[in-house]
């Protein structure tokens, strides 16, 4: 399960203004690699929108089936925030929905069933 906990204005490559809600997955157990102790955490995404401001706002709060999931991508650097270091990353956290991909995944065209 995922749960809607923000949205941010974000603006596409064409300049035209758009919403994200950012997700956050379930809790879940990690090890520290640097004391061996465990502690929980959650995963969040960003995930782009057809919604206005107002819809995203309402939307605050709503649960629903799928994960967030880490997947490879190109390097790029990125600022924390509390330390303003600069380090570079080669992944990111999305959103999945495994029911989506696995009716996708086994779906046919038309052109297969003629």
């Amino acid at each position: 399960m995922v749960k809607i906990i923000d949205f941010k204005s974000r603006e596409n490559e064409q300049g035209k203004k758009f919403f994200a809600l950012i997700v956050r997955g379930g809790v879940e157990p990690l090890k520290s690699k640097e004391t061996g102790k465990l502690y929980f955490t959650s995963k969040t995404a960003s995930v782009p929108s057809t919604f206005d401001e107002e819809t995203c706002k309402e939307l605050i709060g709503t649960s629903f089936e799928g994960s967030v999931k880490r997947v490879s991508c190109k390097p790029y650097e990125f600022t924390i925030e509390d330390t303003q270091e600069i380090i570079e990353l080669d992944y990111r956290f999305e959103y999945v929905n495994e029911a989506l991909e696995l009716i996708e995944e086994r779906a046919i065209s038309s052109e297969e069933v003629y």
